[in-house]
C-alpha cells in the first residue's frame, strides 16, 4: 500500500474533547507508566538492556510537561459573564493594566491577575432592621438594631428612622482599589448623613416631609462618596419607617389625638366664623346704606320744603291777604277730605246742633 493510502497520524485519533477528557487521559497515562515501568518489551521482567520498555522517569517527565502545559493553557484564559453584568480588572505584576468587557479574554500566565466585579447588581444596605426571606415572605427583624435607627431631632425629641440605601458599581477600578471596604463606607456615610439631617430638623417636620428628607440624604451621600472616589452610584434612598420609639408611642398617640381635636375645633370655629361674620357684615352694610339713603332723602326733603317756604314767603310779602286766603284754602282742601266727623260746639246753643255732613259719600251719624 502506497503512503498516499495511509491516513496521517493526526487523523487516526482525536484528542480529548474537554478538560475532563484530558485529565482522564493523563491519569490513564500515569497508570500505564507505573504499570509498564518494570517490564520489558516481551512482557517479562528483566534488565533494561534486554527489554524495550521506557525508563519510569521518562514517562513521569512527559506527564509533568503535559500537566504543566495544561495548567498554563488553562490559566491563560478567563471568562467575564455578560449575564451577571460583570467587568474584569487585569493587574499585571500587581499594577492596573486593563479593564475588560464581557466575553472570553487572554491573560499572561503567572503575570496577570484578574478581578471580576459585578457592575449591574443593585446592592443595598439596611439600617434599623434586617430582612430575610422565609416561605416566600420577607421577615423583618428590628429588635437588635435600634442603635442604628434611634436618632435625636433638632427639638430634642427621639425618633426611630429605618431606611434602605441601594447602590451599584459605577467605576470598577475605583470600587476595587480606592476604598478598602466599600459596603462599610456606604453604611458609615449613610448613617452620618441621616443623623445630621434628622438632627437639623424638628420632630413634626421629619414626620411630615419624608420626601424632602429622602432627596437631601441621597444627594449628600452621593457627594460624600464621590469625594472618597469610591466608584459607586446611589440608586435610591428609601425610608422604611419613621415613627416615635415604642416607649413613647402611647403618649405620642395621645398628642396626635389632641392635635386632631384641636384642628377639628379650629375648623368648626372657622366654618362658623365664615357663616356668621359675612352675614353680619352684610347686614351692617345694609343698615349703613339705608341710613345713607334716609339721610339723603331727609336732606332733599328739607331743601325742597325750604325752597317752597321761601317761594311762598316771597308771594306773601307781595300780597298778604290773598296769599293768606290761598294758604288757608289749600290747607283746608288737604285736611277736610280726611275728616269724617265734624262737631260744632256753640256755648250759646241749648240744644244739639245739626250734624254737618262734609263727606256726602259717608252715612250721617247721629
Amino acid at each position: 500500500m502506497s503512503w498516499q493510502d495511509e491516513q496521517p497520524p493526526w487523523g487516526k485519533k482525536k484528542g480529548p474533547a474537554s478538560p475532563e477528557d484530558l485529565v482522564a487521559a493523563l491519569l490513564q497515562k500515569i497508570k500505564n507508566s507505573f504499570s509498564d515501568g518494570g517490564k520489558g518489551g516481551d512482557g517479562s521482567s528483566g534488565a533494561s538492556g534486554s527489554g524495550g520498555g521506557k525508563p519510569p522517569f521518562v514517562g513521569m517527565a512527559i506527564i509533568a510537561i503535559i500537566v504543566g502545559l495544561f495548567i498554563v493553557v488553562q490559566s491563560s484564559f478567563y471568562q467575564v459573564d455578560a449575564g451577571k453584568g460583570e467587568k474584569g480588572i487585569v493587574l499585571r505584576l500587581g499594577k492596573f493594566h486593563d479593564l475588560t468587557e464581557p466575553g472570553l479574554h487572554f491573560k499572561m500566565p503567572f503575570l496577570d491577575e484578574v478581578r471580576i466585579v459585578e457592575v449591574s447588581m443593585i446592592r443595598n444596605e439596611q439600617f434599623g432592621f434586617r430582612s430575610r426571606s422565609q416561605a416566600q415572605k420577607s421577615i423583618f427583624n428590628k429588635s437588635a438594631y435600634t442603635d442604628e435607627s434611634l436618632m435625636l431631632t433638632g427639638d430634642k425629641n427621639v425618633i426611630d428612622v429605618e431606611w434602605i440605601v441601594q447602590y451599584r458599581v459605577q467605576d470598577p477600578y475605583k470600587f476595587a482599589f480606592n476604598v478598602y471596604n466599600v459596603p462599610k463606607a456606604v453604611r458609615d456615610v449613610s448613617e452620618m448623613v441621616m443623623r445630621r439631617i434628622v438632627g437639623n430638623h424638628g420632630f413634626d417636620y421629619i414626620l411630615n416631609n419624608r420626601d424632602v428628607l429622602i432627596v437631601a440624604a441621597s444627594r449628600e451621600i452621593q457627594a460624600t462618596l464621590n469625594e472618597y472616589n469610591s466608584g459607586v452610584h446611589i440608586a435610591e434612598v428609601r425610608l422604611q419607617d419613621v415613627t416615635p420609639p415604642d416607649l413613647v408611642k402611647p403618649a405620642f398617640n395621645e398628642v396626635n389625638e389632641a392635635d386632631q381635636d384641636m384642628k377639628r375645633l379650629v375648623n368648626e370655629a372657622e366654618r362658623e366664623y365664615n357663616n356668621v361674620i359675612p352675614k353680619a357684615a352684610g347686614d351692617a352694610n345694609k343698615l349703613i346704606e339705608e341710613a345713607h339713603g334716609y339721610a339723603i332723602e331727609r336732606t332733599n326733603n328739607a331743601k325742597g320744603e325750604t325752597s317752597r317756604f321761601l317761594a311762598v314767603m316771597k308771594e306773601y310779602q307781595q300780597a298778604k291777604d290773598i296769599t293768606r286766603k290761598r294758604l288757608y284754602l289749600e290747607t283746608m282742601g288737604k285736611v277736610l277730605p280726611k275728616v269724617r266727623d265734624i262737631y260744632v260746639i256753640d256755648p250759646g246753643q241749648k240744644s244739639i246742633l245739626p250734624f254737618l255732613n262734609v263727606n256726602p259719600g259717608q252715612p250721617i251719624k247721629r
